[in-house]
């Protein structure tokens, strides 16, 4: 598939603030997205020539943001009203192995949906997973260290080598992954084994590190997983934010050089994987 036939559609509702960001990242690579709200989805609420289906996308992203103002939990209203009629075709898709992304607020989605941490089925009717307050109690937004440490499975990291460091910003109240207690250790295992931990906070030194290094308290310094086949996606960093070298904070004292940001290489993974696989 040529790449300016890949079609993706940025999903959103209400609250949503990130998906221009996204939007502009598929764009500039000469992938065609779209924005897409989820009543075009639904086919409620709109004009029959803006009524979308899943099945004209190959790439479905749910970008970040506060959807449905975080009530009850974040991305837990979004979730819902995508489960009520989407559920079939949204498995469908991940079946077919097309490429689901959730940045931030989508990662949250994701969860609440049960396409993650997806460890031996494609959604889960509980969710597994939560993103739960940071234990700092507060919102955090700052740069952060991620380490690369899937070994190929993900479709979104493919052109990343393993333990390889970028640094990607981060902005979330809710970002602490969190299994249930009783199986904490038994899903971390699962993950490790299956190849679907995707990215892990880091210090300067690449070591592991709580906080400031860690956001959240994310369990196992987690940023980023992925279900056992590699096609969801989710991650709490935004790589839409440094998709160039001079969104970087550190530009002006460690120059353009090279002018890719630390986060492009996200984009450009999936959009190769979709132009050799479909």
């Amino acid at each position: 598939m040529k790449t300016k036939d890949i079609n993706v559609a940025i999903l959103r509702i209400e609250g949503t603030n990130c998906e221009q960001e996204s939007y502009d990242a598929f764009k500039r690579l000469g992938a065609n997205p779209e924005f897409v709200h989820l009543k075009q989805l639904l086919h409620i609420d709109c004009d029959k020539n803006e009524i979308r289906d899943l099945s004209q996308y190959q790439c479905l992203m749910v970008p970040g943001g506060f959807s449905a103002g975080d009530y009850i939990r974040a991305g837990a209203i979004f979730a819902a009203r995508i489960k009520s009629k989407l559920q079939t075709p949204l498995k469908n898709f991940v079946e077919q192995e097309y490429p689901v992304l959730g940045i931030c607020n989508g990662f949250q989605v994701l969860t609440e949906l049960g396409l993650l941490p997806g460890i031996d089925t494609i959604i889960s009717p509980i969710p597994d997973a939560c993103l739960n307050i940071n234990d700092s109690n507060r919102y955090e937004c700052r740069p952060t260290l991620l380490k690369h440490e899937n070994k190929g499975k993900c479709v979104f990291t493919k052109n990343l080598k393993k333990n390889e460091i970028r640094l990607i910003p981060s902005a979330h109240a809710e970002g602490k992954l969190m299994f249930p207690l009783e199986k904490q250790n038994e899903y971390l295992k699962k993950l490790e084994n299956n190849d679907q931990i995707v990215f892990r906070y880091v210090d300067p030194d690449g070591n592991y590190a709580g906080y400031p290094w860690n956001p959240n308290g994310s369990m196992s310094n987690i940023a980023g997983i992925c279900n056992h086949i590699g096609n969801v996606f989710g991650m709490m960093p935004h790589p839409e934010r440094s998709f160039y070298r001079y969104q970087h904070p550190d530009w002006t004292q460690t120059g353009l050089s090279p002018s890719e940001g630390d986060g492009q290489a996200i984009f450009t993974s999936v959009v190769d994987y979709i132009s050799k696989r479909f």
